[in-house]
């Protein structure tokens, strides 16, 4: 056995020891070979990509699993917020007033931004305040580790292999000292949380140094996520959303984002402001999108009170209160090119009403 090997199974006869075995119930005690086999991979790739020797020695000469990671992905809870209590969590008076704080301290980057990529000023800083809290996000991974974990973990072994390489390669590319590019457990990192396939294609020198780093440079992020959305074909001219109101008996099938049609015919199926005025017609599609759930609850709370009142007339008065409207946005195509970014359509409403809180 050579000294990699016994090194190697020293390391997992440690490891074990302060696992907690029930994380690994499923899979068994930990296995040496499979994880030996996970860096050998890495090492071999590496190589055949042209990383240099210097990143690959950096990133494997002392990997660490770490079983919280393991526990993570294993155990992502299935998103259960309304829409209404997800902006109260992300578009709260705390995070507008520090975004109105961020652009009086950035104004001449945001102007540089939207010069170059054509992103406002408030769009950016929205992306940025749902990813990073505005860069005050703390990383917590090592992300050499993290992607050797859920190399290992297996579940999306060659998605992750993928990321790992990418930051490897920016890593030399950039003259940046891997082991100290930390992030989140899935690997997303910096002011935006890109993950490296991303920050790869999209990354931009912000600051002139001939480097790219979206973690310590605030230039060098903003910069990168305009260029991003810039490539995903961001409209200056057109907005994100528009509160609307739906007649009571609106086909809920609809209310997806999925479904798009022109301005003009959502218009003839009852799509109207708020404050019963006709919604702006121009010449472009959009879909629509409500929280569902409500809908059906709503419609459910009026159907158990229609019935309290047939059967009790005098129970609740006797005027039976109609269905109530339907909230919901009318979504454009810049709101498709946020969900590009991330694929939830609460995410994407998010950004729409953090941006217009934060327009000068």
């Amino acid at each position: 056995m050579n000294n990699r090997n016994i090194i190697s199974r020293l390391f997992g006869v440690v490891l074990l020891s302060l696992l907690p075995l029930n994380v690994y119930a499923e899979r068994g005690l930990f296995d040496i070979d499979r994880w030996e086999a996970t860096i050998d991979s890495v090492r071999v790739n590496a190589k055949k990509q042209g990383i240099s020797n210097e990143t690959i020695k950096s990133t494997l000469q002392s990997p660490a699993f770490i079983p919280s990671i393991v526990k993570s992905d294993r155990n992502q809870s299935e998103f259960k917020l309304t829409l209404d209590n997800y902006l109260k969590r992300t578009v709260n008076s705390k995070r507008i007033s520090e975004g109105k704080q961020k652009y009086k301290e950035y104004p001449t980057l945001l102007s540089r931004v939207e010069q170059k990529y054509g992103i406002q000023p408030h769009v950016i800083l929205a992306f940025w305040g749902l990813e990073s809290n505005y860069g005050s996000y703390k990383a917590a991974h090592k992300l050499t580790d993290a992607f050797l974990t859920l190399m290992y973990e297996g579940r999306r072994e060659a998605f992750f292999e993928k990321q790992l390489l990418a930051l490897m390669k920016m890593a030399d590319d950039n003259n940046l000292d891997i082991n100290e590019i930390y992030g989140s457990w899935a690997g997303a990192m910096g002011h935006f949380q890109f993950i490296p396939t991303t920050l790869v294609q999209y990354g931009s020198d912000g600051n002139g140094d001939g480097r790219i780093d979206i973690i310590h440079s605030v230039s060098d992020a903003m910069f990168s996520a305009g260029n991003y959305l810039n490539k995903l074909g961001w409209n200056p001219n057109e907005r994100i959303v528009r509160k609307v109101v739906l007649p009571a008996d609106f086909d809920i099938s609809l209310l997806d984002g999925k479904t798009k049609k022109s301005l003009y015919e959502w218009a003839m199926m009852g799509v109207i402001n708020p404050d019963g005025t006709s919604i702006p017609i121009a010449d472009m599609t959009a879909g629509l999108v409500a929280d569902i759930n409500v809908v059906i609850e709503r419609r459910a709370e009026a159907a158990a009170a229609a019935s309290v009142n047939a059967v009790n007339p005098n129970a609740i008065d006797t005027d039976i209160a109609p269905q109530p409207v339907i909230e919901a946005y009318l979504t454009y195509p810049n709101f498709y090119r946020i969900k590009r970014w991330n694929s939830s359509n609460w995410y994407a409403i998010a950004i729409a009403t953090l941006a217009e809180q934060l327009k000068q």
